[in-house]
C-alpha cells in the first residue's frame, strides 16, 4: 500500500472529524465562534487535500 494513499486517508478522516465537530457545536449554539471557524476551515483543508492526495496518487503494483 502506498504511503501517500495512507496519509491521504488519514487527512480525509481528520477533516471529517473536524467538520462533524464544527457542525455539532454550531447546532448546540456554542459561543466560541472564532474557534469553530478555525476548526471548520482546517477541517475543510484537511478533507479536500486528503481527497486530492488519494485521487491523484497512482497505484504502483
Amino acid at each position: 500500500m502506498n504511503i501517500k494513499r495512507v496519509f491521504g486517508a488519514v487527512l480525509t478522516i481528520l477533516g471529517i472529524v473536524g467538520l462533524i465537530y464544527t457542525g455539532s457545536q454550531v447546532i448546540n449554539k456554542s459561543e466560541g465562534y472564532t474557534t469553530l471557524m478555525v476548526v471548520g476551515i482546517i477541517g475543510l483543508i484537511f478533507f479536500f487535500s486528503g481527497i486530492g492526495l488519494v485521487k491523484n496518487t497512482k497505484d504502483e503494483a
